[in-house]
């Protein structure tokens, strides 16, 4: 299958109502997917549930509002990279701030560069450690607040 013909079936899942796709040509499978943005917010409370029992725990005595954060997720699996290219320092670093569309990684399947970039501006509070390994759909690689 040629890169053309796959880069148009990305396309027309983008489009589309279809969170997944699978296609078999002669001996290659593609398989392109997408999450729902209601998953995606069906974690968020989880989040900020945790971040609010651990503020009470620590004994605050002014009620704080909780600090929301918004996970990155693989969107595929493959081989994670944290830095551009062997030898390079990471993209991005914990505490720094990072702006919309920013690069956070790149996932590598099947021969693709797939570039994982910010959905939001914000602050990073949380990265993998996995470098150069593998990672599955929906792995959190990230968090930003």
């Amino acid at each position: 299958m040629d890169l053309l013909k796959i880069k148009t079936l990305i396309d027309f899942v983008g489009r589309s109502n279809i969170t997944e796709l699978t296609v078999t040509e002669k001996d290659v499978t593609v398989r392109i997917f997408r999450t729902s943005p209601g998953q995606e917010a069906a974690a968020e409370p989880e989040q900020e549930g945790s971040t609010t029992s651990l503020a009470q725990n620590a004994g605050a005595d002014t009620p704080s509002k909780p600090e929301k954060t918004h996970a990155v997720k693989a969107p595929v699996f493959g081989v994670l990279h944290r830095t551009p290219a062997p030898g390079e320092p990471p993209f991005v670093a914990i505490g720094e701030e990072v702006e919309e569309g920013q690069t956070l990684f790149i996932i590598e399947a099947m021969k693709v560069f797939n570039t994982i970039s910010a959905p939001r501006s914000g602050r990073i509070t949380h990265l993998t450690e996995i470098d150069d390994g593998e990672v599955e759909t929906g792995d959190l690689l990230a968090e930003i607040a």
